[in-house]
């Protein structure tokens, strides 16, 4: 959790030192999309701009509605493989589970 007191950069470098699973939705939560990222501020502004082409882009996938927070990279990834094995339920339990208003949690970690 970061304080109030951190630093806007000590904020940023505690971000990015850490591996994430995060899921982004649309508008009306009917898309769910899973990635893995070691920039997660980053990343998420990227989906929010569109600056990253495909499904996210095609879809208006720019709501950060769940994330996992993993200290190695590898570790992330095979969570992810598990997380897109699941089922849409299994996501959507998740996502209730950590926001269930599926508010966008964005501003909360910049």
């Amino acid at each position: 959790m970061k304080k109030q007191s951190q630093s806007i950069e000590v904020q940023y470098l505690y971000m990015i030192r850490y591996s994430y699973v995060y899921f982004l939705t649309n508008k009306y939560n009917t898309v769910i999309y899973v990635g893995v990222t070691s920039n997660i501020i980053k990343r998420i502004y990227e989906h929010k701009n569109k600056l990253a082409d495909g499904f996210s882009s095609k879809y208006n996938l720019n709501k950060l509605v769940y994330y996992e927070t993993f200290e190695d990279i590898t570790e992330a990834i095979k969570r992810e493989k598990q997380i897109k094995g699941g089922s849409r339920l299994d996501k959507i339990k998740l996502i209730k589970s950590f926001n269930p208003e599926f508010n966008d949690l964005y501003d909360q970690i910049v």
